[in-house]
């Protein structure tokens, strides 16, 4: 696929080439990376590259965000590793009856410069190609929707994010301020499939009874995570000292994809018109609760 020489010229600005060689989807290091990143998924359900973002750009990316982060909407809620709805006609003990408190805000898409980082990313076709054939996929869309196709998430000392699953299938993240303690991200490779739930193993989890499927990463700033987080339950530990910030880029296999009213107003604590015009017209890609 050929790229505009503007579109290499933000990935040599961005992305340490020397590590990841982007700007030449052709090459061999290119494939060489992809090649890592699948074999990553396919065995533990996550790859992480270790400054994927230039070390001399690092500060830029943590102020960026820090700047930004007061616009995030924040709120406590009880929820349970689903999001779903308190189902008083599941049996006792199934995991979505299991609930935690939730106090983890995000920045909407609306909220983030064009100029910033990470929206420079998340808009380019190159860096939309490469994460297009880490998952093994003709090409990625970038969400239509206003406020969720990128945001921040943050996460403030004190709080954490629970266990959950994603709502898409493949998660594409990166961390742009680190706390001074915890915030640590575990996540259970794989524990469902679209075929099945394994509720026995998600409740053991949820339970703290499933120490032996759970794995930690240590995730620094500008280190990229391209992770199944749909299949793989996962969390990030309480934070203390300082906020934990993390940009999440969510793309599609499809063009045209907003979120539901719902689940966007919890998340945003607001709706757009183009969420009212989409409802009840989601696609689902399996059977699963959420």
């Amino acid at each position: 696929m050929l790229m505009s020489a503007s579109a290499a010229r933000l990935v040599e600005q961005v992305v340490d080439n020397a590590r990841y060689p982007l700007r030449d989807p052709s090459g061999t290091g290119w494939r060489d990376v992809v090649s890592r990143v699948r074999q990553d998924l396919d065995t533990v359900g996550c790859s992480v590259l270790p400054d994927f973002v230039r070390p001399a750009l690092r500060e830029a990316l943590r102020r960026e965000c820090e700047e930004i982060a007061p616009r995030a909407y924040y709120d406590v809620e009880t929820v349970n590793a689903y999001n779903t709805d308190a189902d008083p006609s599941l049996p006792d003990g199934h995991p979505a009856r299991m609930t935690i408190e939730r106090g983890n805000a995000f920045v909407a898409r609306d909220c983030i410069p064009d100029e910033l980082i990470i929206h420079r990313l998340y808009t380019s076709p190159l860096f939309q190609l490469f994460v297009a054939r880490c998952f093994e996929l003709p090409q990625v869309h970038e969400l239509a929707d206003p406020l969720s196709g990128l945001c921040l998430n943050v996460i403030a000392p004190g709080r954490a994010h629970p266990w959950h699953f994603d709502t898409n299938e493949f998660t594409v993240s990166m961390v742009t301020q680190e706390p001074e303690a915890g915030g640590v991200f575990e996540y259970c490779p794989n524990i469902r499939s679209a075929r099945a739930e394994n509720f026995e193993d998600v409740r053991a989890v949820l339970a703290g009874r499933g120490e032996h499927l759970i794995r930690r990463l240590a995730l620094r700033p500008g280190y990229l995570q391209l992770f199944t987080g749909r299949y793989s339950l996962h969390r990030v530990t309480s934070v203390d000292g300082t906020a934990r910030h993390s940009a999440i880029f969510a793309y599609s296999q499809r063009p045209g994809v907003i979120g539901t009213v719902a689940r966007t107003r919890q998340l945003f604590g607001r709706v757009a018109a183009a969420h009212l015009a989409a409802e009840g017209r989601a696609v689902r890609v399996d059977q699963l609760m959420d």
